[in-house]
């Protein structure tokens, strides 16, 4: 069944944000550079619909004239270079793709090509390269039959950029990590040229999946957590279940588990005892909780046999928080039923509110609830109220509105292609109460999208 997404928004063509942080060693992927069929004809038309270049018409390296789209998308057919690249190459050299009043010379140098560091639009030499399909042919050109091939041929670049390598680019030490970064530096030799293109890239093909989502790799099958616009792998089935639904994993192409940066690996269950050597922690979510000795571990009763042997190493990177001592109740979390059927979850000395039976399904479904009185309940200081798992696709019974919980928040969905293109699956939405939906604030809405009607030459 198809749920009705109500126009809460203008809808209006724009793009994810990026939320990815910039490493100078790896641009975009190689398949990223060279997927000829990345878009189609219709989706670059699209992307040109943001500025001049949507009705711009000029003469093809064939001598007949054509849309830019139509242009685009045959150099990126003909030369073996992704349209997604040239679209981003048209912004950063040009800004052509979004500027609504662009001056002739940006079309005639669009790619920057041949335009060195040493010369300008006027300089004898490069004349031959002037024109808008000229520049997209040349520019493809370089970067697949010149760069990428040397890279096979030879080992390098024509200035000697190779991968695994670290070079001196604009006083920085950069670790080249694969082809199409060094071919990216050879054509523009800046770092922040380059930054330029990826924040550009990110922008407008960068997939900003939600805080929550879980993302399997098409290649290696490896699960990944996507978390604040980092990728965490999880290491372990059992670190998977004992955070997340496994029915909601996406798979996706490596590609785009590429465009973004390790975050921190998710190695354990949750609630694990870890041992150091040292020191004992109790790991909840991603905070590792130390006992103040091993006899408070008994005092806990926990079993001394229990904690899993490991290297401090094996740790860097997790907050360190409040020292569990043998006076702390309820360490890794009590679910209790307070005798008017309320539930609460008391974790680290607090007590939080579960409010309704959608909630306390979806977060533990597997735990028995102990019945208290109010009075043992209020011992414990009041906390923030539970809400449902980050990534959970929801609805309310009396709305057909469709939301994703977000860090915490709710962030409407408000176009059914967006819907359909992440991934997700109707069949996952739960229907929840509105009281469910309350607990949530309301976060920003999820990527909107338009599409775009056009005609295209042949002529």
């Amino acid at each position: 069944m198809r749920w009705l997404f109500p126009l809460l928004f203008t809808i209006m063509m724009t793009f994810p944000s990026s939320v990815f942080a910039f490493n100078p060693g790896w641009l975009i992927s190689d398949g990223d550079m060279t997927d000829r069929f990345a878009l189609d004809l219709g989706v670059v038309q699209q992307v040109l619909s943001r500025g001049t270049l949507a009705h711009y018409i000029s003469e093809d390296i064939d001598g007949r004239r054509r849309y830019a789209s139509d242009i685009i998308w045959r150099a990126a057919q003909r030369n073996g270079i992704s349209p997604k690249v040239i679209l981003t190459m048209l912004q950063k050299e040009q800004s052509l793709v979004e500027d609504p009043n662009p001056e002739q010379s940006q079309f005639d140098w669009a790619m920057g090509y041949a335009v060195c560091d040493d010369c300008n639009h006027s300089t004898p030499s490069i004349q031959r390269f002037k024109g808008f399909g000229k520049q997209i042919n040349s520019a493809t050109l370089q970067l697949a039959e010149g760069y990428l091939a040397d890279l096979v041929s030879v080992g390098q670049t024509i200035v000697g950029y190779r991968p695994g390598r670290t070079f001196a680019i604009d006083g920085e030490s950069v670790y080249i990590e694969n082809d199409a970064t060094a071919a990216l530096y050879t054509y523009t030799p800046h770092i922040l040229g380059n930054e330029n293109f990826v924040k550009i890239y990110n922008r407008y093909f960068g997939q900003d999946y939600p805080t929550g989502t879980l993302l399997q790799d098409a290649d290696s099958g490896g699960v990944f957590l996507i978390s604040q616009g980092k990728k965490r792998p999880f290491l372990s089935m059992t670190a998977l279940v004992s955070r997340y639904n496994p029915d909601n994993i996406i798979p996706v192409e490596s590609g785009v588990l590429s465009s973004y940066p390790d975050g921190l690996p998710i190695a354990w269950p949750n609630y694990s005892l870890l041992d150091t050597g040292e020191t004992v922690y109790l790991l909840v979510g991603d905070i590792l909780r130390p006992f103040a000795s091993r006899e408070t571990l008994r005092d806990l009763g926990f079993s001394p046999d229990e904690p899993l042997t490991i290297e401090p190493i094996e740790i860097a990177g997790y907050d360190v928080g409040r020292l569990i001592t043998s006076s702390s109740q309820y360490v890794n979390g009590l679910l209790v039923q307070h005798v008017g059927g309320t539930y609460y979850y008391i974790e680290d000395g607090k007590r939080h509110i579960v409010a309704t039976e959608d909630i306390r399904q979806n977060r533990y479904a597997d735990r028995m609830a102990v019945v208290m009185t109010g009075d043992e309940i209020s011992q414990f200081p009041e906390g923030q109220a539970i809400r449902l798992r980050d990534g959970t696709l929801m609805r309310s019974e009396d709305s057909p509105i469709v939301y994703v919980v977000s860090e915490g928040t709710k962030r409407p969905i408000v176009s059914e292609s967006t819907f359909v293109q992440i991934g997700w699956d109707w069949n996952d939405v739960t229907v929840v109460s509105p009281e469910t939906i309350l607990v949530h604030p309301l976060g920003s809405a999820f990527e909107l999208t338009q599409e775009v009607e056009f005609e295209v030459s042949d002529s």
